[in-house]
């Protein structure tokens, strides 16, 4: 009772953080569904086996976000005297892990609730059956499939909450620098490799070396965050760029792994726009995309208002020692546009290279 008191007592910027992990959830529900409803509709179509092979990609991006949130989420953050009724780290995490999982729970019931209705097995509403010809709604629904593909989301999302939060002990000494950097570009070098040889086959080769390159990217993302940091501090660094380096430092793990998988993303967009230019995509495709690009620009954002949290502390005390607030407005500036001067450069050249290819 009390943890359900935890959770329901929250902020109600955090309730609508959950609410948006649930929107999410529904969303690749309905994906997931719609791309059974085409394989149970065309039995002997190999494309409704790549259609949800392809739902990988917003499912990624939405358990992405919801460990994002959870992470953030104040219930499920250790707090003097819960320890001692029985809340310590360990059941804090299975609050967060169970939390993670109803409320992606709660948006797989509503993408199957939606689904049913637009095929017309649910009436009274407004367009019942609107989409019966694409759902396949003259033959029925796999009950099990439907349940399992469903479940997904929640699994997922759950595990990855508690994987993330359980508790650890504090390494003996921090590196001064982020070790993914060399293995990242071995993975982006290898998944252009993939991409290209895969172009003029089918879209699963292609998919296999554009998750390949998030990968890399993903693992790049600190290492260069880190780099950046180090950059502002070379040749004579004032109080300002001495403050932005060493706070991008000391949060690149923590900013970098989202920030290098936006820039995947957008390295995907531009080779997606320089291959299809001006052609028409489908309104499923177009829901996958909303996914994929707003859950990780969501895991961004949200990452870095953990950054903000962390350091709060600190900026507690710099204010006490006189410091002015413009100072801190402008390194945070400063770290945006050293990250946007290397981050963008980045991602334009991985969709180039990506969109050759398929050009070809």
């Amino acid at each position: 009772m009390l943890a359900l008191r935890l959770v329901r007592g929250t902020h109600p910027v955090v309730q609508l953080r959950r609410l948006l992990v649930a929107a999410a959830a529904a969303g690749v529900g309905f994906l997931l569904l719609c791309a059974l409803g085409y394989a149970v509709g065309h039995p002997a179509d190999p494309a409704g086996v790549l259609r949800l092979v392809w739902c990988v990609l917003p499912l990624a991006a939405t358990v992405q976000f919801a460990v994002a949130v959870a992470r953030t989420d104040p219930s499920t953050r250790p707090r003097p005297g819960l320890s001692a009724i029985g809340l310590g780290p360990a059941r804090l995490t299975a609050i967060a892990a169970a939390s993670t999982g109803v409320a992606c729970t709660l948006g797989s019931a509503v993408a199957l609730l939606f689904y049913l209705h637009l095929r017309g097995d649910i009436t009274g509403l407004p367009f019942d059956g609107a989409a019966a010809g694409l759902l396949a709604a003259d033959r029925p629904v796999p009950l099990a499939a439907a349940l399992t593909l469903l479940s997904v989301v929640p699994v997922a999302g759950a595990a990855a909450a508690g994987l993330s939060l359980r508790p650890r002990k504090p390494p003996a000494e921090a590196p001064g620098m982020p070790s993914g950097l060399p293995w990242g570009v071995a993975l982006l070098a290898l998944g252009l490799a993939v991409e290209t040889y895969a172009a003029r086959g089918d879209g699963g080769g292609v998919l296999a070396g554009w998750i390949l390159t998030a990968v890399g990217l993903a693992m790049m993302g600190p290492g260069l965050t880190h780099g950046c940091g180090r950059l502002l501090q070379m040749i004579r660094p004032g109080a300002v760029r001495l403050l932005a380096g060493r706070v991008l430092m000391d949060e690149a793990r923590r900013i970098g792994r989202p920030l290098g998988v936006v820039c995947a993303v957008g390295s995907g967009a531009v080779a997606a726009l320089s291959f299809y230019g001006g052609q028409v995509l489908g309104p499923l495709t177009w829901l996958g995309v909303i996914l994929v690009v707003g859950c990780t620009t969501a895991t961004l954002l949200t990452a870095a208002l953990e950054s903000k949290q962390a350091r709060t502390h600190t900026t507690e005390a710099l204010l006490r020692l006189g410091a002015p607030p413009t100072v801190l407005r402008t390194t945070a500036l400063l770290r945006a546009g050293v990250l946007l001067a290397v981050f963008l450069p980045l991602t334009w050249a991985v969709g180039a290279l990506a969109a050759v290819p398929l050009r070809g």
